[in-house]
């Protein structure tokens, strides 16, 4: 029997701590669906805000913003600010997010992006090159961009 792939809604319909959460398109970027740029509106699959969805379940982890699918393949949005004092914030957000994706959301985990992480600042970058935090955030793969191109 052929393995079944799953649309982006029916992978989130299918990881229990956010199923409830899929939206249409960027809706649930809210205000920050502005800060991604789809070359195509028909090949977003949707979108799901992780931190609202989870907030009750892991009140005090710092939890990653929001997921969003393009094309059935999944992104994942932390909107902050772009400063040295966030690094360690944001880089403990992408390690509970990775945490997060193996032992509760398999399906969403399938379906990355070849480069799913993304750090949207805030306001602008004032993180100081060359500090040991801007390594930080390049050896985990991010660099803080001002908006999403997909």
């Amino acid at each position: 029997m052929a393995k079944q792939i799953l649309t982006f809604k029916q992978a989130v319909e299918a990881t229990p701590d956010i199923a409830n959460g899929y939206k249409n398109g960027l809706s649930a970027l809210g205000q920050y669906s502005n800060k991604i740029n789809a070359a195509d509106t028909r090949l977003l699959n949707g979108s799901v805000d992780i931190d609202t969805c989870t907030t009750l379940k892991y009140p005090n982890a710092n939890r990653w913003d929001y997921a969003l699918a393009y094309s059935q393949k999944v992104y994942f949005v932390e909107v902050h600010s772009a400063k040295t004092s966030e690094v360690s914030a944001v880089l403990r957000k992408l390690q509970w997010l990775k945490d997060w994706l193996n032992s509760h959301a398999p399906e969403i985990n399938k379906m990355k992006a070849q480069q799913p992480y993304y750090w949207i600042m805030s306001n602008n970058n004032k993180i100081l090159k060359g500090s040991s935090q801007a390594r930080q955030i390049s050896q985990a793969g991010l660099k803080p961009i001002s908006c999403l191109n997909l």
